[in-house]
């Protein structure tokens, strides 16, 4: 008699097998969604701070009005947020000697939150006065002191 096809000790094998791969790659994806909401906050922020900068270049002085539109209304940075991310209040101006602004965004998708400050003013949560580094603990190098924290 000619028997074709497996057993069913061996299908049993096979999907025992498949199951203990999938159980080791499930966890190594399971946080890339919020690496890349991290990544766009982050690249938000640094637009922001060539808006702030641009505007600064032309008045010489910082504003805390944020529109999205081309041209922005007088007095106002133009700036727009990525889908799902948003500012949690326009930035906040310094003067004198905290000199310099800062502003935090959220994604909608994420209750981690990123923040940015650039000059002498207190930072707005969760950015930290530390010189340099970004969210992701790696230096950031600039002409200016620009700081990217996550709420972790």
């Amino acid at each position: 008699m000619n028997r074709k096809g497996f057993t069913l000790i061996e299908l049993l094998i096979v999907v025992v097998i498949i199951g203990i791969l999938a159980a080791i790659a499930i966890p190594k994806f399971a946080n890339t969604k919020e690496k890349a909401y991290i990544a766009s906050m982050k690249s938000d922020l640094r637009n922001m701070v060539t808006a702030e900068e641009a505007y600064f270049a032309d008045s010489v002085k910082y504003s805390t009005n944020v529109q999205c539109a081309n041209p922005a209304p007088a007095g106002s940075v133009a700036w727009c947020a990525t889908t799902g991310n948003s500012l949690q209040a326009n930035p906040t101006v310094g003067t004198g000697t905290q000199a310099g602004w800062t502003v935090a965004i959220k994604n909608l998708n994420t209750a981690k939150s990123c923040a940015i400050y650039v000059g002498a003013v207190t930072p707005v949560t969760p950015a930290a006065l530390v010189l340099f580094w970004n969210s992701c603990g790696l230096p950031e190098v600039s002409h200016s002191a620009k700081n990217f924290a996550p709420n972790r």
